[in-house]
């Protein structure tokens, strides 16, 4: 498994897994909270419906 902030291989027994040590941990955290990463919302099929009627 590889760390999703700097690539470096993470064996499975790391204590911050996914993340290789600490440092990317946090840098993972700052980008939550500035916003960096967004959840998107699911599509509302029936929106999806209303708009080839008109």
């Amino acid at each position: 498994m590889k760390c999703p902030i700097c690539k470096t291989e993470v064996p499975l027994d790391s204590e911050f897994l996914p993340f290789c040590r600490e440092r990317c941990k946090l840098i993972d955290l700052g980008n939550w909270a500035s916003e960096k990463y967004i959840i998107s919302t699911p599509m509302d099929p029936f929106e999806h419906y209303e708009s080839e009627d008109e």
